[in-house]
């Protein structure tokens, strides 16, 4: 079997080959390509391959690019590290999909349903593919919530966005605002929280926090790999981004 990895992070696409290595040690791996460009190229001058892993966003674009430019049969597991809209798009229509960061068990799972998929019941990938793209194309602009309601003493009151500095997970979801304010929320956990953020203003650092950009002084950089945010409004709060997702927070956070 030839698997292709497409992936533009260098410690992750390292990792990834190791871990496909150790679960399917029989397989040959193509790539890792970092970029559209080198992915048509590829396509250009190799035959297709068994299986696709395609990281969502390449350093020159988005990878779905790449399969409306060059027709595949192949089945695809996409990676992701924030796209909630599309991991539902690709859960629809029998696309696998890892939300980074991927874990050796999630990638063996992946694999499993892929061989089980591939024995027992003829594959349909290109139409597959080919709505979820169209779906991907005609989907609403997303709309996000711009107020969050809180309690405030017995008052309800409304937090615009631009007062929020980060949500906290602790027993309850903790809204704190700009000026170091903590008030309790209704929402039941940072992952349903999470899909009402807009993603070019939030950041889910950890389990515990998701933190808002404008809000964040900086970071640095632990010996570890890690990454210890810097929040004014939330002083001697103990707020990290793990060695894993720190490249998509470097990204996020210089966008």
């Amino acid at each position: 079997m030839r698997i292709l990895i497409l992936e533009d992070e260098p410690l992750i696409a390292r990792s990834l080959v190791k871990e496909v290595r150790h679960i399917e040690p029989e397989a040959v791996l193509e790539g890792p390509l970092e970029s559209i460009s080198q992915a048509l190229q590829w396509f250009a001058e190799h035959p297709q391959p068994d299986l696709i892993l395609a990281d969502i966003q390449l350093s020159d674009g988005v990878s779905f690019d790449i399969f409306r430019q060059v027709p595949t049969d192949c089945p695809l597991i996409f990676t992701t590290a924030y796209d909630a809209y599309a991991i539902r798009a690709f859960k629809l229509n029998s696309v696998d999909y890892l939300l980074k960061p991927i874990g050796e068990e999630e990638l063996r799972c992946a694999f499993e349903k892929f061989h089980r998929l591939r024995e027992s019941t003829p594959l349909h990938y290109p139409a597959q593919l080919s709505t979820l793209l169209e779906q991907l194309e005609k989907r609403p602009a997303r709309v996000y919530k711009r107020r969050f309601l809180a309690h405030h003493h017995r008052t309800i009151v409304a937090v615009p966005t631009e007062r929020v500095a980060l949500f906290v997970r602790d027993e309850v979801i903790w809204l704190v605002t700009t000026e170091g304010e903590r008030l309790i929320t209704d929402y039941p956990s940072l992952d349903e929280l999470d899909d009402l953020l807009d993603p070019a203003d939030f950041f889910r650092a950890s389990r515990q926090h998701t933190v808002r950009k404008e809000a964040l002084e900086g970071y640095r950089t632990h010996y570890s790999g890690r990454l210890e945010l810097l929040v004014p409004a939330a002083a001697g709060e103990a707020i990290t981004v793990s060695k894993e997702k720190a490249p998509f927070f470097r990204r996020w956070f210089e966008e």
